[in-house]
This record gives structure tokens, C-alpha cells and sequence, in this order.
């Protein structure tokens, strides 16, 4: 598998098309609202993971956990949230709910004696509803979490992209999947927050839908004139502060360190999406499950999944932007070039 052969997407072309996986979002709109949380969760007995951060303003926790030489070796949730360092405060609900359910690394004799491994990241959306302190909580990671489902992803403007701006347009939650000749899948899914515009300024097409598959976008060039009255990216208010969220998955077995890889090829997707990312005032963050069993795979066939790996996410990113919702504060893709999806 060195050379990866692919055969289309998964059903769903989302994250959820790997085995084992499901994916919880909840919002809240309006009275100073416009932020939420999205969870990703592996099967019960969690998934070996890594992570690659990278720009200048990263809100992240338990990522250190994530390095080969610590000891745990599985996490069992991924918490993407809005609210900058305040909205950490939700991953304390998802932990609430895993420990509940008896899930979690064993410190104990009893089923209940365990403590969950649950890594996150935020992205910068203070203020966007209205309110600067209107940000997640412990009981909205909890109502993430208690809605996950295996069946399909909500993708735009919901979960921890309920308040995204990607570049001057609304962003939001992106997701997309491949399905391998070795019968292996890799998805990906997003939360773009970027600084950095999703959209090429001399055509108005999406840079990540360069990776789409055959008829997966379905997009036309935009027209001329929209693209002559499309100003490129700008952040209104005093702050400009942002990041990038990813999540890949694979059903192919990775180490740890396999993991970190991992991630830090995806990297490579999100900059082909975004341009410019990784800067200073971005916290671009990515992690990487595996929820594969039996012998890790070995050199050339890891580099098979990185390369599919960093497409996908170009591809999440691109949908993320494609079905964010037009809204007064951040303009939608669709709204300001209707002609590319006529």
C-alpha cells in the first residue's frame, strides 16, 4: 500500500464512515450566542491518537499526553470546541459522561475507578453572538456528547463551528472520507476559523476543493463579476486571533508515533486549503485516532495513508466553508458566489 489506490469515499463521506466512530454537536444561537462543541468518539476502548500544533496561538489540553514517550496509550474522546481558552471548560463535560459510562484509562480495582483520556482544542469566536463571556460550558460538552451519533455528521455553521469565520466568509464543520484499495478508510473532519482565505482571489473557487474527488463538490467557476466584488479576507472587530481545527481518523493500525505522523501530514491539507495558516495568531491543530488492531503498519504503507490523509482534510475544509450558513456578521460562500453552485 505504499502507493494508495483509491476507490471513492465512504458512504457518507464523513468522519463516521470509519467503523466505531461517532461524531456529537450542540450550539447556541441568539441572546449573545454564536459558538458550540463538537465530539468525536472512538469505540469504548478508545483509539491510539497523536497531535501536531502548530502557529503562534494554540488553546489546547491533554495534548502532552499524546507524545510516544508518555504512558497512555489510548484517548477515548476528541473535544473541538469554541469560547478560546474559556471554552476548554466543555471538555470537563464529556469527561463527566465517560467516566459515568465506566469509560476510561483504569487507576482500580472497581469498574468505576477509571479516568478518561480526552484531549481538545478551541477555536477564537469570542464576541461573535454578541456577548464576549457567552462561551462553552461543562453542560454543553455534555449535550455533545449525548448526541452522537454513527449515522452522518452536520456539517456549516453547527457544533464548534456554530460561530467560525473562514477569511472573511462564515465557516464552520467540514467533513469527508476515502476508501482505500487495501480496504482501509481515512476521514477527516474540520472546524475552519482561519485568518487565512479558503477562497482563491483571482478565480473565487475553494483552494480544497482542488482535491475533491470526481463529482463530489460539483462546482462551476464563479462568475467575473462576483469574484471582482469579493473584497478577500478580513476580520471585523478589534481582534483577530484564529484557528483551525482537524480530526483524522483510520481503521489502518498506527502507533503513537504512527498517530503523530499522521497528523502532521494532514498539516500539509490544511495549508493547500488555507492560505496563509500556521501563523502567529492561528492555533491550527490536528489530531490523529487509529482505531485499527493487529501489527502497526510499517513505513511505506504509513506513507499511503499520510498522503490520502492530507487531501481529505483539504476536502473537509472545503465543505466546511461550502455549507457554512450566511449570516449578518460573516457572509456565506454560497450567498457571495452563487454562481459557482447554480
Amino acid at each position: 500500500m505504499s502507493i494508495p489506490t483509491v476507490v471513492g469515499t465512504g458512504p457518507t463521506n464523513s468522519l463516521v464512515d470509519v467503523a466505531g466512530i461517532r461524531v456529537g454537536q450542540a450550539q447556541r444561537r441568539g441572546d449573545g450566542w454564536l459558538t458550540g462543541v463538537t465530539v468525536v468518539l472512538p469505540p469504548p476502548g478508545g483509539a491510539v491518537a497523536g497531535v501536531d500544533v502548530r502557529g503562534g496561538g494554540p488553546g489546547t489540553r491533554e495534548t502532552d499526553l499524546l507524545d510516544p514517550r508518555k504512558l497512555v496509550e489510548r484517548i477515548h474522546a476528541v473535544v473541538l470546541t469554541g469560547g478560546s481558552a474559556f471554552g476548554l471548560a466543555a471538555i470537563d463535560g464529556v469527561v463527566g459522561r465517560l467516566a459515568d459510562a465506566g469509560i476510561g484509562y483504569p487507576i482500580g480495582s472497581q469498574p468505576h475507578e477509571v479516568v478518561p483520556i480526552v484531549p481538545g482544542a478551541v477555536i477564537f469566536d469570542l464576541g461573535r453572538g454578541g456577548n464576549f463571556r457567552s462561551t462553552p460550558d461543562p453542560a454543553l460538552g455534555a449535550a455533545a456528547y449525548d448526541a452522537a451519533v454513527d449515522t452522518h455528521v452536520d456539517q456549516g455553521s453547527v457544533g464548534a463551528g456554530t460561530g467560525a469565520h473562514a477569511g472573511g466568509l462564515a465557516g464552520g464543520v467540514g467533513t469527508a472520507s476515502i476508501v482505500l484499495s487495501s480496504g482501509h478508510t481515512v476521514a477527516a473532519l474540520a472546524v475552519v476559523n482561519a485568518a487565512g482565505s479558503a477562497v482563491d482571489p483571482a478565480t473565487g473557487s475553494l483552494y480544497g476543493s482542488e482535491q475533491g474527488l470526481p463529482g463530489e463538490f460539483g462546482l462551476h467557476r464563479p462568475d467575473p463579476a462576483e469574484v471582482e466584488r469579493w473584497v478577500g479576507p478580513s476580520e471585523p472587530g478589534r481582534f483577530n486571533f484564529n484557528t483551525t481545527l482537524g480530526v483524522i481518523v483510520t481503521d489502518a493500525s498506527l502507533t503513537k508515533a504512527g498517530c503523530g505522523g499522521l497528523a502532521s501530514a494532514a498539516q500539509d491539507g490544511l495549508a493547500r486549503a488555507l492560505r496563509p495558516a500556521h501563523t502567529i495568531t492561528d492555533g491550527d491543530t490536528v489530531f490523529a485516532l487509529s482505531t485499527g488492531d493487529g501489527a502497526p503498519l510499517t513505513g511505506r504503507d504509513q506513507r499511503g495513508v499520510q498522503i490520502v490523509a492530507a487531501d481529505c482534510l483539504s476536502r473537509a475544509i472545503a465543505h466546511g466553508v461550502l455549507a457554512a450558513s450566511d449570516r449578518a456578521e460573516a457572509r456565506s460562500y454560497q450567498a457571495l458566489f452563487p454562481s459557482a453552485v447554480r
